[in-house]
């Protein structure tokens, strides 16, 4: 028979471990309520799988559903995250390598048509005789007029060693001209270059792609052989709708700026995420005046270079607003070979601003007519007032608006320049033009030029008597 004293303790016992088992299965529930209402949404998911597939007016495939149902939930999140199908994540894996399987030709719609800017030097369109200005009326039996300038430039990309026929129309020829081509590798130049005048430099940086870094190196070097000191006394970096590209090359060109300090940094949810960038002192970073030229298209990578070169005060912004795509997107590879495109973090310059929804401001704005998107296969008209980050629908607010809104107050006015009524060159046509033609073409270059020339004027003019010129032309 159990005793008084031991039946207490018993049920004492008995009371503690009923209260920790309470305790316990609450602190589960609580840590499982996410899962359990993640599994409900699933369970709600199937079910309209299930309905969908049986009552739907005809047969459904249930990867498509999937597929779309995916896409749409990335939608959800901002503009920036996406599903890549398999051929989708090729394409930017392409795009990136900047390397691909084609014909060598830059086209754009003219007048309704697919045409042809320019073929590429040495290219197997340049061999087969395609030539500036031809119509591509037909590609292979199929008629262009319908086709949109991405599919394409789809249908004439491919493998190396496969042939293609391009049907043309050519000025003062009345028959289409049949022309076969065999495809090659092409590899996208990200950087072109001429001398401006004796002693100045002007460099193109179209995206930010693999060896981008490189080349922009090589053509630096290339223009300073060219003048009589074989020095560079000034450079113009054009970045205008650029859309970025790879980090670490963005990162890289800053770096041939910069000796010492951070490039830029991200901040994310994790810890991984969370990673600085810095530029090394090399001993032989530019000591002449550097301007860059950005607008409406210069976005992401782009907007990285301009922004770290900004707070480290070693180059003059000239331009317009940049777009403000200060997010990163990590590329999440899966197991069927698609992809996801997700954001994880957001950059920030070394100064801590944000780009995010904000852009970069000029230090000097001059409106002007924006250039087309500049890649070898694909020449689009931009619109003449394009969206911003901030427009886009979902897109992630900055996260230190004002003291964005405070940076950006201190900027100089607009000054307005009656854009050109003739459409804008493309890049080859650039590199090749006249200089004064293509200064009145371009009231930005223009500027930009204008403000190197006189760059050592004013370094040399003390505070006191710039004040007093200013004063007296007032």
């Amino acid at each position: 028979m159990i005793s008084r004293k031991s039946f207490y303790c018993l049920l004492g016992g008995t009371f503690l471990a009923v209260v920790l088992t309470i305790n316990f299965v609450h602190q589960v529930s609580a840590k499982d309520t996410a899962p359990e209402d993640a599994y409900g949404s699933l369970r709600e998911f199937t079910d309209v799988i299930a309905l969908v597939q049986k009552n739907y007016v005809s047969d459904v495939n249930v990867k498509g559903l999937v597929e779309g149902a995916i896409k749409g939930m990335l939608v959800t999140l901002d503009p920036h995250s996406s599903y890549l199908t398999q051929d989708s994540y090729r394409d930017l894996q392409v795009e990136t390598k900047g390397e691909f399987g084609g014909l060598g030709i830059e086209i754009t719609v003219k007048d309704g048509l697919l045409t042809v800017v320019a073929p590429i030097e040495d290219s197997p369109a340049f061999r087969a005789g395609v030539k500036s200005g031809d119509q591509i009326i037909k590609i292979g039996d199929e008629f262009t007029r319908e086709l949109s300038i991405g599919d394409a430039v789809k249908k004439m990309r491919g493998p190396k060693g496969t042939p293609i026929t391009i049907s043309v129309h050519r000025e003062n020829i009345k028959e289409l001209i049949p022309l076969t081509v065999v495809r090659d590798v092409i590899r996208v130049k990200s950087v072109r270059s001429r001398e401006l005048e004796q002693g100045f430099g002007y460099v193109r940086l179209a995206q930010f792609q693999e060896g981008s870094a490189d080349e922009f190196v090589a053509a630096i070097q290339e223009l300073a052989k060219k003048q009589k000191d074989r020095k560079l006394h000034g450079l113009v970096l054009d970045l205008r709708n650029n859309p970025g590209g790879l980090l670490t090359q963005a990162i890289r060109v800053s770096d041939i700026f910069l000796e010492d300090g951070l490039v830029v940094y991200t901040d994310g949810r994790l810890e991984s995420q969370k990673q600085k960038y810095y530029a090394h002192k090399d001993g032989d970073e530019p000591k002449y005046p550097i301007i860059v030229i950005v607008n409406g298209g210069s976005a992401s990578a782009a907007e990285i270079v301009a922004g770290a070169l900004q707070d480290a005060k070693s180059a003059l912004i000239l331009g317009t607003q940049t777009f403000g795509k200060g997010s990163v997107q990590t590329i999440l590879p899966m197991d069927d070979g698609a992809a996801l495109r997700l954001t994880t973090a957001l950059y920030y310059t070394r100064n801590g601003r944000s780009i995010q929804a904000q852009g970069i401001t000029p230090d000097v704005i001059i409106q002007a007519e924006r250039f087309q998107k500049d890649t070898e296969e694909l020449l689009e008209t931009e619109p003449v007032e394009p969206l911003k980050e901030s427009d886009l629908p979902g897109a992630i607010p900055n996260p230190k608006n004002k003291e964005e809104k405070k940076h950006s107050s201190g900027a100089a006015p607009a000054r307005g320049v009656k854009a050109p009524g003739t459409p804008p060159p493309s890049t080859s046509e650039l590199m090749s033009m006249d200089l004064k033609e293509l200064l009145k073409l371009d009231p930005q270059l223009n500027e930009a030029l204008h403000l190197l020339k006189t760059w050592h004027v004013f370094k040399a003019t003390p505070a006191s008597e710039t004040k007093a010129e200013v004063s007296a032309g007032v």
